[in-house]
């Protein structure tokens, strides 16, 4: 039998094949593609992600910049209306010393010269005079010779019509140092006179005699636990300041007087009620405070605060309305001292010295 012959299809396995392959390439070629653009747009997305964040500082910073002009042009304002309200003052006064000028004549500001001139010449001619009643103040009846011109103590009152000055001759004079004290009381008389600390005490008496005026009167009293004037048989009498060999010859005295004993302020100030009239300015011239009363201590010793409880009851004695000016030379041990004799000083309108170890 014969075969039949086989027809004729455009859907043949070839052409299918053909198809499908060609369906595959355009798959591989799409995903190919897909797959480029994404990691392209990740890419193009990172970098705009960081010029975004760049931006965003560069504002912040920007806005913090902006915040810090915008104080500084407030205090630049603020110093803009100080100073035009500054020149407007000055304009103010300006104009003012203008018109005040405007108002005196050539004729009137020669006259206010000359008038100053003369005021001037006889501003000077005082200070002259003053220079000159200084220099005769005391020269006549003592001289005090030292190095230079040491009147550098301007807070010590030295005038007065009857001056009365109180010379501590106590054991503690002697030196500064108690162990120094205790060595030179045991010494000749002759150490005595010239230790240092006396020397300087008895000085100080000499220069401020030198500084008293002329028609004043004076006393000189040493101390310890007795009281003395420099010059014999002078108690309670005043003396005059014109009077140079009187005046001399206490000096002298004083020069060989020995330091020795303790101190009675209680004696010294009950002395000063004994003269008559009394007087109106007190120099004390100590180096702490007491050692005894009226009567001799049953002790060798004395402890600060019984000290203190003595000078208190010193200070009852003394006059009203007498200045006490203080000058008190280095003590060791007795640190009380300086704060007491200050306030007795402040209390009578006096003056509190603590001289350098070179004065006078």
């Amino acid at each position: 039998m014969a075969r039949k012959k086989r027809g004729f299809s455009t859907f043949s396995l070839s052409f299918l094949d053909i198809m499908s392959c060609g369906f595959g390439a355009v798959a591989l070629i799409f995903l190919i593609i897909k797959h480029d653009v994404d990691n392209r747009a990740e890419v193009q997305t990172d970098y705009l992600h960081a010029e975004v964040s760049q931006l965003e500082e560069e504002i912040r910073i920007g806005q913090e910049n902006l915040v810090a002009l915008r104080n500084t042009l407030s205090a630049l304002d603020q110093e803009h209306v100080q100073a035009q309200g500054l020149a407007r003052r000055i304009q103010e006064d300006i104009n003012i010393a203008q018109g005040k000028l405007g108002e005196f004549s050539a004729r009137d500001i020669e006259e206010e010269i000359q008038r100053l001139k003369k005021e001037r010449e006889r501003l000077q001619a005082e200070i002259e005079k003053l220079k000159a009643e200084d220099q005769q103040r005391g020269q006549d009846a003592l001289r005090y010779m030292g190095d230079g011109d040491r009147q550098y103590l301007t807070g010590l009152k030295l005038g007065g019509t009857r001056v009365l000055i109180l010379l501590d001759s106590s054991a503690s004079m002697l030196d500064e140092q108690l162990i120094n004290i205790i060595r030179m009381r045991n010494m000749d008389d002759k150490v005595k006179l010239n230790a240092p600390k006396w020397r300087r005490a008895v000085s100080t008496v000499k220069w401020l005699a030198a500084q008293l005026p002329q028609e004043s009167f004076y006393q000189v009293y040493h101390f310890n636990t007795d009281v003395a004037p420099a010059l014999k048989d002078t108690q309670g009498q005043w003396l005059r300041v014109s009077d140079q060999k009187q005046l001399e010859l206490a000096m002298l005295n004083l020069n060989k007087l020995v330091p020795g004993n303790g101190t009675s302020l209680e004696k010294t100030f009950h002395a000063i009620n004994a003269l008559n009239p009394r007087p109106d300015n007190i120099i004390l011239i100590t180096d702490g405070l007491p050692t005894q009363g009226m009567n001799k201590p049953k002790r060798n010793t004395i402890t600060g605060p019984e000290r203190e409880k003595l000078f208190q009851k010193a200070i009852t004695l003394l006059p009203k309305g007498v200045p006490i000016n203080v000058i008190l030379a280095p003590m060791e041990g007795d640190p009380m001292a300086a704060a007491h004799f200050w306030y007795l000083s402040q209390f009578t309108r006096g003056s509190f010295i603590s001289p350098s170890r070179d004065w006078p």
